[in-house]
């Protein structure tokens, strides 16, 4: 009997000691103080990826937007999609191209076509309702692959986060993003422990960006000795 006590303190007193380690390794990246790095790492592939939002969104295909027409409620119309062609069709009008266009563009180009059709002082607004372009794919070691639509300025960690983070084998060095340029397909890669820190850029997505999250076995392991500890164990550090 007092030899199995003995086997199981020393037992605790190994897993209790090997918690306090892996715990050291675990916490994570320390967030640097000050401002966070913003320059692209060109031999990750990061050249064509910014971490400034941009200042003024253009229309894409499949935002949805409305088009008011002040006391005209005939020629107004609310939540149409932007065609794939990139076109949008209003009343009295026809279709015009939208893709690439501002808000405050497509509010003038209106305004002129209807000042044209003889309608006096047209006043005109125009709204963005749903950022229908703006899907993102995460795969991968995440809890929660999918496709996820954002909201223009989203980063690679509010990507993670959509896809409620990181599985336990998620491995943070291995994130790549996949993005379409006019040239095909770019990689580039990023460390998400450093993003995480502030010493890599957090990039800003553009739609259609694919996201994947590479994974460590050997993080497996250590995981699984966490979880097999006693309860008590897990909080040495706090």
């Amino acid at each position: 009997m007092d030899n199995t006590v003995a086997r199981c303190a020393a037992r605790t007193a190994f897993l209790f000691g090997a918690a306090v380690t892996i715990a050291g390794c675990s916490t994570g990246p320390t967030a640097r103080i000050g401002m966070a790095a913003n320059t692209p790492v060109a031999e990750l592939g990061q050249t064509n990826f910014s971490a400034d939002e941009a200042e003024i969104y253009t229309l894409r295909p499949s935002d949805v937007v409305s088009v008011t027409v002040f006391r005209e409620p005939d020629l107004s119309v609310q939540n149409i999609p932007v065609g794939a062609d990139g076109m949008l069709s209003l009343p009295l009008i026809g279709p015009i191209k939208v893709e690439g266009l501002t808000t405050g563009d497509l509010e003038r180009t209106v305004t002129e076509r209807l000042a044209k059709s003889q309608l006096i002082d047209p006043r005109v607004s125009v709204n963005v309702m749903q950022f229908g372009s703006h899907l993102v794919t995460v795969e991968g070691s995440v809890e929660k692959p999918g496709m996820f639509p954002f909201k223009p300025g989203t980063r690679l960690t509010g990507a993670i986060a959509l896809a409620e983070g990181l599985k336990r084998e998620g491995k943070l060095s291995e994130v790549a993003i996949f993005r379409q340029t006019k040239d095909g397909i770019a990689v580039a890669k990023f460390d998400y422990g450093a993003v995480r820190a502030g010493t890599m850029m957090d990039p800003v997505l553009l739609p259609s960006d694919r996201v994947i999250v590479g994974t460590s076995g050997l993080s497996l392991f250590w995981q699984d000795l966490i979880k097999a500890l006693p309860a008590f164990a897990l909080f040495t550090r706090f």
